[in-house]
């Protein structure tokens, strides 16, 4: 039996070489707007967002991109994206609201044509990341006014977005905020789940929710914390296991631990060695590596220092390579990932 048990772990280990030794491959999308935002829909559909209103969208796995323009909006940072297919996708700018700048839009005809499904100018609002739990649900959120976190909800795919009530919103400590720094720093999972990593005060937490944000609970962490540092991003792969990453953006090389892990649905969290390459880490991609899909899991870090893959659910950490990305998005065996000056790469067929 142990024989046979060793037998398969070198095959396991054969078939899996080729794709972890696979590497970024850098696109050219003839723009240099700066994204921190992106979302695989499919492995040959893609939506990007960035600087200067700027939306990229493939689908064709990368080998043509289409830049997308949304009007009266030059000026707009589009810091997330949420894509349903190839033609539907909701898109959010972070700014200062009274600037006009905090919007989200909606498109059901690929990018053709965008409608302003949100927008405020009351004073403090800064969007930072947006889900969505189905076709219908979402959540979106900003940093705290009035010493509570921002949440809009909607029930009908983005169309609309109605402000949680004040009491309902989650209390903020003196100077928290979160990052809006990969589109991750607020996600959903599960049925009805969603998670809020948080930064800049005394410590990093994870704010938690499990009625479509209705009502939150707030978990204290042990990772650093501070004006510029705390949690950027976060992911789950199953309804009790996920993972939150990140550092400081100031000293974005440190080797300090930056890792959190929950087997529990994000009711508690672990503090663990730090990802390889050492340094700030802002999104995670979840990578199912074939001929083994759902049975094997990678998970992919990226963020200013480089990126690194665990293949023990975030325990230990392997670095790839010292590529700048700042967001991450897989779809089955196939990711993109994106950073600043027009930086954008694939992983996989």
């Amino acid at each position: 039996m142990r024989a046979t048990v060793s037998f398969l772990v070198l095959v396991l280990c054969f078939l899996l070489a080729p794709h972890l030794q696979a590497q970024w491959h850098i696109l050219d999308v003839k723009t240099n707007a700066s994204f921190r935002s992106v979302h695989a829909s499919s492995p040959l559909t893609c939506w990007i967002g960035g600087t200067n209103g700027t939306i990229l969208r493939t689908t064709n796995g990368g080998e043509s991109w289409e830049v997308l323009r949304v009007p009266e909006a030059d000026s707009l940072d589009f810091r997330d994206v949420h894509a349903f297919d190839q033609n539907t996708a909701v898109i959010m700018s972070a700014g200062e609201s009274e600037k006009g700048k905090a919007r989200i839009y909606r498109t059901e005809d690929g990018g053709q044509s965008w409608q302003l499904v949100y927008q405020t100018t009351q004073k403090g609002i800064f969007l930072d990341g947006l889900d969505f739990w189905n076709s219908r649900r979402g959540i979106c959120f900003g940093d705290p006014v009035d010493g509570r976190f921002f949440i809009l909800t909607t029930q009908d795919g983005g169309r609309s977005w109605q402000e949680l009530p004040m009491a309902n919103r989650p209390e903020a400590l003196s100077g928290e905020a979160a990052f809006a720094a990969s589109g991750t720093s607020l996600i959903t999972t599960g049925k009805s789940a969603a998670y809020i990593g948080t930064g800049g005060s005394q410590a990093a937490r994870i704010l938690r929710s499990t009625d479509y944000g209705t009502t939150w609970q707030s978990i204290t962490t042990r990772l650093q914390a501070g004006p510029s540092s705390g949690i950027f991003g976060m992911r789950f792969w199953t309804k009790k296991k996920g993972i939150a990453v990140g550092g400081d953006y100031r000293t974005f090389t440190e080797d300090t631990p930056n890792v959190l892990l929950t087997k529990d649905g994000g009711k508690s969290w672990q503090l663990t060695p730090g990802t390889l390459p050492p340094g700030l880490k802002e999104a995670v991609g979840l990578y199912y590596p074939p001929p083994f899909g759902k049975k094997n899991l990678l998970l992919m870090a990226v963020g200013a220092s480089g990126s690194g893959y665990s293949a023990d659910q975030g325990r230990t950490w392997i670095a790839l390579d010292q590529h700048p990305f700042h967001a991450v998005s897989f779809s089955g065996s196939v990711g993109y990932a994106v950073g600043g000056k027009g930086l954008v790469a694939k992983w996989g067929e």
